[in-house]
Protein backbone atom coordinates (compact mmCIF):
# COMPACT_ATOMS: atom_id res chain seq x y z
CA UNK A 1 0.00 0.00 0.00
CA UNK A 2 2.81 2.40 0.86
CA UNK A 3 4.52 1.84 -2.48
CA UNK A 4 1.32 2.68 -4.39
CA UNK A 5 0.97 5.94 -2.44
CA UNK A 6 4.60 6.82 -3.16
CA UNK A 7 4.13 6.07 -6.88
CA UNK A 8 1.03 8.28 -7.01
CA UNK A 9 2.85 11.11 -5.20
CA UNK A 10 5.78 10.72 -7.59
CA UNK A 11 3.49 10.90 -10.63
CA UNK A 12 1.77 14.00 -9.28
CA UNK A 13 5.12 15.69 -8.69
CA UNK A 14 6.31 14.64 -12.15
CA UNK A 15 3.18 16.13 -13.72
CA UNK A 16 3.67 19.39 -11.81
CA UNK A 17 7.29 19.65 -12.95
CA UNK A 18 6.29 18.86 -16.54
CA UNK A 19 3.64 21.59 -16.53
CA UNK A 20 6.08 24.20 -15.19
CA UNK A 21 8.70 23.13 -17.70
CA UNK A 22 6.21 23.40 -20.54
CA UNK A 23 5.27 26.95 -19.49
CA UNK A 24 8.93 27.90 -19.31
CA UNK A 25 9.60 26.46 -22.75
CA UNK A 26 6.62 28.31 -24.19
CA UNK A 27 7.94 31.59 -22.78
CA UNK A 28 11.41 30.83 -24.12
CA UNK A 29 10.01 30.05 -27.57
CA UNK A 30 8.01 33.29 -27.62
CA UNK A 31 11.04 35.32 -26.53
CA UNK A 32 13.28 33.64 -29.10
CA UNK A 33 10.76 34.40 -31.82
CA UNK A 34 10.58 38.07 -30.84
CA UNK A 35 14.38 38.39 -30.75
CA UNK A 36 14.75 36.66 -34.13
CA UNK A 37 12.14 38.95 -35.67
CA UNK A 38 13.78 42.08 -34.25
CA UNK A 39 17.22 40.98 -35.43
CA UNK A 40 15.85 40.22 -38.90
CA UNK A 41 14.21 43.63 -39.07
CA UNK A 42 17.40 45.40 -38.07
CA UNK A 43 19.45 43.38 -40.54
CA UNK A 44 16.99 44.31 -43.29
CA UNK A 45 17.25 47.99 -42.40
CA UNK A 46 21.04 47.74 -42.43
CA UNK A 47 20.98 46.12 -45.88
CA UNK A 48 18.64 48.84 -47.14
CA UNK A 49 20.91 51.59 -45.79
CA UNK A 50 23.95 49.95 -47.39
CA UNK A 51 22.15 49.74 -50.71
CA UNK A 52 21.11 53.39 -50.47
CA UNK A 53 24.71 54.40 -49.80
CA UNK A 54 25.84 52.37 -52.80
CA UNK A 55 23.30 54.15 -55.01
CA UNK A 56 24.31 57.55 -53.64
CA UNK A 57 28.00 56.85 -54.28
CA UNK A 58 27.24 55.62 -57.79
CA UNK A 59 25.24 58.76 -58.53
CA UNK A 60 28.05 60.99 -57.25
CA UNK A 61 30.59 59.13 -59.39
CA UNK A 62 28.45 59.51 -62.49
CA UNK A 63 27.94 63.24 -61.80
CA UNK A 64 31.69 63.75 -61.41
CA UNK A 65 32.33 62.06 -64.76
CA UNK A 66 29.77 64.32 -66.42
CA UNK A 67 31.33 67.44 -64.90
CA UNK A 68 34.85 66.47 -65.93
CA UNK A 69 33.75 65.76 -69.51
CA UNK A 70 31.99 69.13 -69.81
CA UNK A 71 35.04 71.07 -68.64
Amino acid sequence: MLSIVLVVIGLVLLAAVAIRLRRGLRTLRRTTSMVTTAAGDRAGLLRARSAALGVAFAQRRSQRKIHTIER
